[in-house]
């Protein structure tokens, strides 16, 4: 018999996964702040809970997708949390979190009995609708296995990245590469619109050639209509980024390009183009 999966958070990338956690045979509660976002999944089937701690009474294992610690926080201790009721249960953190606010939150629900597993996850919405994202996974490597079955329901590609905080460091990682290509990806093609470069002949060029990527590929329509539905939003981007310079602060890492890139996306969410798709970024370089 399957397990219930308690999920919370129905955002962008929260609505996909779990509905391909029902599509995968597994039954499906769910929890999300603003109710109203939980109607899509519900009329694939899910159970909707009226609090964090009536969904952990009633699953065997809890999947959080929000957008930072401060949600994270108030879902599992927060009025009518659900960290009591997750004892003895695996909690899946798979929101994009600082690797210290990791190991923190695994310090606080480590007594409490419940089992943190750190899993981010690359890749945005697309990816997440296809059950295609790449899960990045910290925490004990016997419970990671055991999860195999929820976590491939989601995504293409399980990761292990060691203990607990690891997974979030992966995430800070491919982060940091994200971040920086689809900026420098931007400021390239406005290089050459000043040079005179038609955009199709760029774009060629670039998708031809050896800096072909998936990436690029996923963006380049977006930058050709000058219209950017989100897979994801700009001002996630930024909230990431910032993660990732704070997270190298700490070990002493040098990212200089990657303090460029921020304060190009800063400089976007400024200008008003946050709640774009990431690739938005393209705007502030046109002006």
């Amino acid at each position: 018999m399957k397990r219930v999966i308690g999920f919370m958070g129905l955002g962008i990338m929260g609505v996909p996964m779990a509905a391909n956690l029902l599509k995968a045979g597994f039954e499906v509660v769910v929890f999300n702040r603003t109710p109203g976002r939980a109607d899509e999944v519900v009329a694939l089937g899910a159970r909707q809970a009226t609090t964090p701690a009536e969904l952990a009474a009633q699953c065997d294992v809890a999947v959080i997708m929000v957008t930072g610690p401060e949600a994270i926080n108030a879902l599992l201790f927060g009025e009518h949390g659900a960290a009591e009721g997750l004892k003895g249960k695996p909690c899946v953190q798979m929101s994009s979190v600082a690797p210290s606010y990791t190991r923190e939150l695994n310090e606080r629900l480590d007594p409490v009995g419940v089992t943190l597993i750190d899993a981010p996850v690359s890749g945005s919405k697309v990816p997440a609708e296809n059950a295609q994202l790449i899960i990045l996974a910290g925490g004990p490597r016997k419970v990671v296995d055991e999860l195999d079955d929820v976590l491939l329901a989601m995504g293409k590609k399980v990761v292990w990245c060691g203990d607990a905080g690891q997974g979030s460091m992966m995430k800070m990682m491919i982060n940091h590469l994200l971040g920086v290509m689809v900026e420098s990806f931007a400021e390239a093609l406005r290089v050459g619109e000043k040079g005179g470069l038609a955009l199709d002949a760029k774009l060629d060029v670039i998708l031809s050639g050896p800096l072909a990527c998936g990436m690029f590929q996923l963006k380049a329509p977006m930058v050709r209509a000058q219209d950017y539905p989100v897979n994801f939003p700009l001002k996630h981007m930024t909230k990431d980024m910032k993660f990732v310079l704070d997270t190298a602060y700490e070990l002493g890492a040098g990212v200089p390009v990657g303090m460029a890139a921020l304060e190009q996306y800063a400089r976007a969410v400024r200008q008003g183009y946050g709640d774009e798709d990431l690739a938005a970024v393209d705007r502030i370089f046109s002006e």
